[in-house]
């Protein structure tokens, strides 16, 4: 153990004396658009919410430190700078060395070899730890029962100073992790959570090596070595659980490109990095190849998969006009894309952003849990001082006293505590991610589990986004001809025209008129395609609209022929009948607030067996009538599409979206949901209750752990060994009760009322 202590203390020391050399740390600084700047550090030894409350406090009174958030799931530090101060990373980094931690900016194309480094550290002192455990508990299992029968007091002392032998060499090892955690607190001024642990196992030791010099019946290197080889399974398991939450950091890392094939204006291609690519420009992308950006197919036709957005796995025809997004692989033909947001702007930025500021902010519970850990230190040492003093007063003897105050240090190691909530963060953030559901905010499990009432809109929420031919009979012709005339145009309707119709090249020399259409001459014959005025089709439309009541139109004239309307609309997701039904089965209200006119919005409610829903709403509408529901004491989820429903998603308890919604970043959706299917619905509502449910357990099974074993380890009537095993069992108690926010398949997603009626019920798997 000595030489554990010998080894830190060089390490620091060697660190301290080498000399500083001036780094620039710009590659590391991101730019927001408001001026604020931003950089994410790795930091080392960080073990508990007391870390975290530390850093974070010691970071806030930096000059120009807007924010300090720690990850506790990956240990990586955001700090962000007001955008009149200049970011300082080498103080963050010196000041987080004066607090005792070791850190470094993050780098994600850095491979991490540090953290598996310190994986194998931990697995070879769990391996040296458990086999020296085996062997001294099988010698003192024989002690033991040699104290209540016939063995001499010279074999019992030779089976201690092997005890001794074995125990000694393996604590120094194994303990290592505890032992520099406590000894850079010291250094730093203050006292952590390693140190009670160390302080716990170096007593026990001493006191236990003085018992076998003066031949006493027991000796205590079984509770040392035992109490750290449980300490280094939590440890184990929470290296692994921080890991398996990056997998999915790390695959989106996976599906970025670092080069693009950038079209020039003399139509070479030129191979550039895709920090250089600036929205308008023109990339080729390859069959094989990644997009590297988000933007609009501009020529050619390919397969994509594109399961980031659609959550399917299926790949994905895109043709002249379709929207490609960055990290999307190109299956089988050569595509020209135009690129509308690049480097740092797509949605592959925003939903990385998104997941990692949800694991930054921090829960309700969560802060709960950081207050009573905070007071941890001063409260057990000064539990285990009365301890000792009062076995003392009372004539105990110090070898009682000193018992007694051991066993309180070691059981109320406070990792129970410190696992209780982020344990079921993390677990119920995997599950969602396996649901097609990313959560953007920490806090939203808790507020997803209160929700009553459901609101949704109807655009683009209740409907897929994309808009599709209506007509069951249509004039074939007409189409193929409007279709090449809509592939000159972006509006939306006139996608779905272009979608519907099989591939072809758009007509040369088409123009644009804005808000009306597009025309183009062929053959001497002007084509239009666009608003009824535009086609003066106004009674074909009519009559169109009177057979599609919720379509919109679309029309298309030749020269003097009669004119072709065309409805298109929405369709409804696929599951959203269903999803509807098993909502109100749980007793939750429905409602639909939209913008859309009213034939439209009756149309969808009555498909889907919604009687409370309004039409024609402005933003500011919605807002209304969310606040109206939150005054009559509704907890309101509001699920929108994150454009103009951004106020409504702002104003209600929680909010949803899709994550296809035009700039992630800026929506006000707690949560976005993946693929075409709206069961994610159920999938939050149903993981927010569990996981609240698991918080609250795993915080009281923490407290009346505590509130058992101190005062049965103050009466002594707990040794050391058993107090290591009390202490362990609470962490693994709270860490598998967590994990059972990642049982269940997709048909959990209910509540009871749910249950009672199978045929409410919904199996959907998001790839």
């Amino acid at each position: 153990m000595a030489l554990a202590y010998v080894e830190a203390h060089a390490s620091w020391s060697e660190a301290n004396t080498k000399p500083s050399l001036a780094r620039d740390y710009k590659a590391f600084i991101a730019r927001a658009r408001d001026g604020s700047a931003r950089a994410e550090f790795a930091v080392e030894g960080v073990r508990c919410a007391a870390c975290m409350a530390t850093i974070e406090h010691g970071l806030a009174g930096m000059p120009g430190v807007a924010r300090a958030r720690l990850n506790f799931s990956d240990r990586r530090l955001a700090v962000e700078w007001t955008p009149d101060a200049e970011p300082d990373v080498g103080g963050v980094i010196g000041a987080l060395g004066d607090l005792g931690y070791n850190a470094q900016p993050f780098d994600p194309g850095r491979p991490p070899d540090a953290e598996a480094a310190e994986m194998r550290r931990l697995v070879r002192a769990l391996a040296v730890a458990g086999f020296a455990s085996m062997n001294v508990m099988l010698l003192a299992i024989s002690v033991w029962a040699g104290n209540v029968s016939d063995m001499t007091p010279e074999n019992r002392d030779l089976f201690h100073w092997i005890q001794a032998v074995i125990a000694l060499p393996a604590a120094a090892y194994a303990g290592r992790p505890f032992y520099e955690g406590a000894f850079r607190g010291l250094r730093a001024g203050r006292v952590t959570m390693d140190f009670p642990i160390t302080l716990g196992v170096v007593l026990t030791l001493i006191m236990s090596v003085v018992e076998t010099l003066s031949g006493a019946a027991h000796a205590y290197f079984d509770g040392a070595i035992m109490l750290l080889f449980f300490l280094l399974i939590g440890r184990v398991l929470d290296q692994t659980m921080r890991r398996r939450t990056r997998a999915f950091a790390e695959n989106l890392a996976t599906l970025r490109c670092e080069t693009a094939a950038r079209v020039e204006a003399d139509g070479s291609v030129r191979e550039v990095p895709v920090g250089e690519l600036l929205a308008g420009c023109r990339i080729l992308v390859r069959p094989g190849e990644r997009v590297p950006a988000d933007g609009t197919v501009e020529r050619g036709a390919s397969d994509l998969d594109q399961s980031l957005v659609t959550g399917e796995t299926a790949a994905v025809t895109v043709r002249c006009g379709d929207r490609v997004y960055a990290g999307a692989l190109n299956g089988n033909g050569a595509i020209t894309v135009q690129v509308t947001a690049a480097a740092g702007a797509t949605l592959l930025d925003e939903v990385e952003g998104l997941m990692r500021r949800a694991l930054e902010v921090r829960s309700r519970a969560l802060v709960l849990a950081d207050k009573a850990t905070r007071l941890y230190v001063p409260v057990v040492h000064a539990a285990a001082a009365l301890t000792l003093v009062g076995w003392l007063a009372v004539g105990g003897g110090w070898h009682a006293a000193l018992l007694a105050a051991v066993a309180v240090l070691i059981i109320t190691c406070p990792c129970a505590l410190g696992l209780a909530i982020p344990a079921v963060q993390v677990a119920a953030a995997g599950a969602l991610f396996r649901e097609g559901v990313l959560l953007g905010d920490g806090t939203a499990l808790e507020r997803f589990a209160e929700i009553d009432t459901v609101v949704f809109d109807k655009t683009g929420t209740l409907t897929l986004p994309e808009p599709v031919l209506a007509d069951a009979d249509i004039d074939v012709g007409a189409l193929a001809r409007a279709a090449r005339l809509a592939r000159s145009s972006r509006h939306p309707m006139a996608a779905a025209l272009a979608q519907a119709a099989s591939p072809a090249e758009p007509y040369p020399g088409a123009q644009e008129a804005a808000g009306l259409g597009v025309r183009a001459f062929v053959d001497g014959v002007e084509l239009r395609l666009g608003s009824p005025r535009f086609c003066d089709a106004e009674l074909c439309a009519a009559a169109a609209l009177d057979a599609v009541p919720d379509a919109s139109v679309i029309c298309f004239r030749a020269g003097d022929t009669a004119p072709v309307a065309f409805a298109v609309r929405q369709e409804v997701r696929p599951d959203a009948v269903d999803v509807i039904a098993a909502l109100r089965a749980a007793g939750r209200r429905v409602v639909i607030l939209s913008g859309d006119r009213a034939s439209a919005v009756a149309s969808v409610a009555g498909r889907l067996g919604v009687a409370e829903w309004e039409s024609g709403l402005a933003p500011q509408d919605k807002i209304s009538r969310i606040e109206a529901l939150g005054r009559a004491g509704r907890r309101v989820l509001m699920v929108g599409d994150g454009l103009n429903d951004a106020p409504a998603l702002a104003a209600a308890h929680a909010s949803l979206s899709p994550v296809t919604a035009a700039h992630v970043s800026q929506a006000a959706a707690d949560a976005l949901f993946l693929g075409r299917n709206l069961a994610s619905v159920l999938a939050v509502l149903s993981t927010g209750r569990k996981a609240k449910r698991l918080m609250l357990q795993n915080l009281w099974m923490a407290a009346a752990y505590n509130v058992i074993a101190v005062p049965l380890a103050a009466a002594g009537l707990l040794t050391p060994l058993i107090a290591a095993l009390a202490m362990s069992g609470s962490s693994l108690v709270v860490t598998l009760n967590a994990l059972r926010a990642r049982v269940g398949d997709g048909a959990e997603r209910v509540d009871a009322a749910v249950d009672a009626k199978p045929e409410a019920r919904l199996v959907t798997s998001v790839a």
